[in-house]
């Protein structure tokens, strides 16, 4: 790999921008630059400080001193929300912010003000018209009309972006800041969203984007900016660039990719079965997962996927079949009854749904085993601070002391301190949903091995993941679940990425592939 030329006229570059929280240096002079109508990926892993960077570009954090932000010929110190504004610079964050069941211009109105007639009363009649000028200008296909659920994902991520940049004047140069775009995108949406993207750095935009899906920075940058513990690594040209090239950089070593050995796995008894379960969109769901099994979930937005987890857990009703657990039949009304019958579950949103931000790292790994650190009915900080410990050092985690709050850390080290947690439990089923979402290549293999390890001491597991890639990768076998019926089903050597998609956007009445 050779490091890239610099561009002919940065729009943006920045010059030793450092950044502190205590005793962890986030930043250490970063020096990085882009140039107008230039697509650039930035990458790293959990914790390298990509964030940390975008929301000093934003304003929100006041990086440390002696560091120089340059647009143009004007110089700054630091960045307030307002004057990033100013200068062209928007920010369209991983969360997109929509409401399923308001139309598209309600949500392409939402954080504006609405347009109001005479009386006061909201013109409803000028917000149309207002959407539809946006649906024109950001080439979006959909009516104003619609309600966003009836969108495909790409759509949906489309009206996101363009309520986020609806007041910037795309003739003129800017800043467009893309923080995981394609993060909750099957594969072929993804694609879709990307070539869309590609759209305003040809308009003259500066683009940079951050990413852990390495295919989608092959396919879409033109520069790749690497940082590693806080520091710019290298910025290289994308041609030439392949993944293994790529992994490296962001981890300064070779890391293989986990992989299955292709052949069909034998089990043991059926662990868990699902008998006619009904319930929300689920219409009646038969389904056997063996002792040690890996089994994937494939099926599009609104498919019944989560809610499929959450009654096996306890957090949906269960309005008609049974849950079986090792040939016992159980009532698991509420999560508690799912974690008495060796049940855990890792939702999709670990921050909101899984995690405790305000409380410590520590809290947050043995929150769900507090009686095995009581005595006689007293909490036992010791043996929280010990085991806290040990759980740190077993699952990698990075977290700067187990003190901090679990907010502080990076999303892969969330992620990982969240499975941490439920394995501590030694379940016998584990629920996953989305769980290399917002996770670098490097957390993503560690965590894919965890699961394997418990997999082979007789866990069973069930896997929710738009992530064809990682389906095939991690699963013995893939079931699509189609508008709230089980589908058809995939084995290994017969279980790809490309057998998956036909499968989940194909007709019902596909194949198995290894009949």
């Amino acid at each position: 790999m050779t490091t890239s030329a610099e561009p002919p006229a940065p729009f943006l570059r920045t010059v030793g921008i450092s950044k502190t929280f205590g005793e962890t240096r986030a930043l250490d002079s970063i020096g990085f630059e882009v140039a107008a109508g230039e697509l650039r990926a930035l990458v790293g892993g959990n914790g390298s400080g990509k964030s940390t960077f975008v929301k000093i570009l934003a304003g929100v954090h006041r990086p440390d001193g002696g560091g120089q932000i340059v647009v143009g010929d004007a110089s700054y110190e630091t960045m307030t929300p307002e004057l990033a504004r100013s200068l062209g610079f928007r920010f369209v964050h991983q969360d997109a912010g929509v409401v399923d069941d308001m139309t598209v211009a309600e949500n392409l109105v939402l954080g504006h003000p609405y347009p109001r007639n005479r009386l006061g009363l909201v013109d409803w009649s000028a917000l149309k018209a207002r959407a539809g000028e946006l649906i024109e200008r950001f080439d979006i296909d959909a009516k104003a009309s619609v309600l966003l659920r009836q969108l495909r994902p790409a759509t949906r991520a489309k009206v996101a972006i363009a309520r986020a940049l609806q007041d910037i004047n795309l003739d003129e140069p800017g800043l467009l800041v893309f923080d995981e775009p394609t993060t909750a995108l099957p594969n072929r949406e993804a694609a879709h969203l990307l070539e869309w993207l590609r759209g305003f750095a040809e308009r003259g935009q500066a683009v940079l984007f951050v990413s852990h899906r390495l295919d989608e920075v092959l396919a879409l940058a033109e520069t790749v900016t690497a940082f590693r513990d806080g520091r710019h690594q290298a910025t290289v040209r994308r041609q030439g660039l392949d993944e293994a090239q790529l992994i490296q950089l962001i981890a300064g070593r070779a890391v293989p990719r986990t992989s299955q050995n292709g052949a069909p796995q034998q089990h043991r008894a059926g662990r868990l079965e699902l008998r006619g379960v009904k319930t929300g969109p689920l219409r009646g769901i038969d389904l056997t997962v063996g002792r040690g099994e890996i089994v994937g979930i494939a099926g599009l937005l609104g498919s019944g996927r989560t809610s499929l987890l959450r009654a096996i857990i306890g957090d949906l009703p269960v309005d008609a079949g049974k849950i079986v657990i090792d040939g016992e039949s159980m009532s698991v009304r509420r999560v508690a009854d799912g974690m008495a019958a060796g049940i855990a579950y890792v939702p999709e949103n670990r921050l909101l749904d899984a995690g405790f931000p305000d409380l410590s790292v520590r809290e947050n790994l043995v929150v769900a085993s507090i009686p095995a650190f009581r005595r006689f009915g007293l909490s036992s900080g010791r043996s929280e601070i010990r085991e806290a410990g040990v759980l740190i050092g077993q699952y990698g985690i990075r977290c700067g002391g187990q003190s901090r709050a679990f907010s502080t850390l990076s999303g892969g080290n969330q992620q990982k301190a969240v499975v941490a947690r439920w394995l501590r439990r030694k379940p016998r089923v584990l629920l996953l949903d989305e769980p290399s979402q917002g996770v670098d290549v490097l957390a993503r293999n560690e965590i894919e091995q965890l699961i394997r390890q418990h997999a082979a001491d007789g866990m069973s597991v069930i896997v929710v993941t738009s992530d064809f890639d990682e389906l095939a990768r991690l699963c013995d076998r893939v079931v699509v679940l189609r508008e709230g019926v089980m589908g058809r089903e995939l084995r290994q050597p017969h279980l790809t990425e490309d057998a998956i998609a036909e499968l989940t956007y194909g007709p019902m009445e596909v194949r198995h592939v290894d009949a």
